[in-house]
């Protein structure tokens, strides 16, 4: 089969199209024929092998898997002996090994059936952002109807889901984006929204029920400033904070100084499993969320879908679409 292969950490032009085996089946595995993949952060720091710690689950000197990508949208080829939920034929997304490859296998337990009339493009994009939107709101933020919520970085790929999710459980959503991104921002349904190239979002006299942090750089102690005396800090993930932490020590401070305040501070691993799937494709098919996808790249420019990505531009979410790869093996 044809797939992205990376045969050591670096930047995007590690990703090279080229020939490979097909990936064996398992007694609990889901064979699937990849139609669509997403490109994001976490696969960003997969290919980089930054910060260094996750080298230790992933490849100390190089990945342990070279095909990178986890989202996935596609059909079932074949399953293994164990597997209840799914036969050949299946209309699937969820997390997978490798997902940049014309065939990619997931564990039965981390694959959903696609949304109803959600085109494939738009489902590959759905299961890891938006999964981590919704632990991020539902699960860690326990957002409520009628409470203020503010999500820093709203047009991303998280937070352009978490917005929609916060409206769908009826709260009052305020994004920040640059100025180029506020129409996207607005068209998701906030009540207010703000350049944060113009104006500070925690400086105001405004204080939040809920703080969705997707850009992972911000000072805990303004992020505690212009949150409610019991309101809820939410860190998803985290940029910067050099090769070895990559903002892991601010994480582990808001937990700390959660501790010994009335304020929740928080941050998680989001989990895989197929009842946060489940859950998104309730939101999907109601209307209430909607994977909103800058860009589209075939398989063989999955470096130029990460350069894309890196560069700052994307407007939610980065699609390889594996259809219309090029047959040319090498190209980069």
């Amino acid at each position: 089969m044809r797939a992205i292969v990376q045969r050591r950490y670096g930047g995007a032009d590690q990703l090279v199209l080229d020939e490979t085996d097909r990936p064996t089946v398992g007694d609990h595995d889901v064979l699937i024929r990849v139609v669509a993949a997403g490109v994001d952060r976490g696969v960003g720091h997969l290919m980089t092998g930054r910060p260094y710690p996750t080298r230790l689950g992933f490849g100390l000197r190089r990945p342990r898997n070279p095909i990178p990508g986890l989202d996935v949208s596609g059909v079932v080829e074949a399953v293994g002996r164990g597997v209840t939920r799914f036969v050949e034929g299946d209309r699937v997304f969820g997390v997978a090994r490798g997902s940049f490859a014309e065939y990619a296998i997931a564990a039965e337990g981390k694959l959903a059936a696609a949304p109803h009339g959600l085109d494939p493009v738009a489902a590959g994009v759905l299961a890891v952002t938006g999964s981590t939107a919704l632990q991020a709101i539902e699960d860690h933020g326990r957002v409520t109807a009628g409470q203020h919520v503010l999500v820093l970085g709203a047009s991303g790929g998280v937070g352009t889901y978490a917005v929609q999710i916060a409206r769908a459980v009826g709260a009052l959503v305020t994004g920040t984006a640059s100025t180029d991104k506020l129409d996207l921002v607005r068209a998701l349904g906030v009540e207010s929204t703000i350049d944060h190239r113009v104006d500070d979002p925690l400086s105001g006299d405004v204080r939040y029920d809920v703080i969705v942090d997707t850009g992972g750089n911000r000072r805990l102690r303004d992020l505690r400033r212009a949150l409610a005396p019991d309101g809820t800090l939410v860190i998803v993930g985290g940029e910067g904070g050099g090769r070895w932490f990559g903002g892991l020590d601010r994480q582990l401070r808001a937990v700390a100084w959660s501790s010994v305040s009335t304020q929740r501070m928080t941050t998680f691993v989001a989990s895989e499993d197929a009842d946060h799937l489940e859950r998104l494709v309730d939101l999907v098919e109601a209307g209430a969320v909607a994977p909103v996808v800058d860009r589209r790249f075939p398989l063989h420019r999955a470096a130029d879908a990460m350069r894309y990505l890196e560069s700052g531009a994307a407007r939610g979410k980065v699609a390889l679409t594996v259809a219309d790869a090029d047959p040319v093996v090498g190209e980069r």
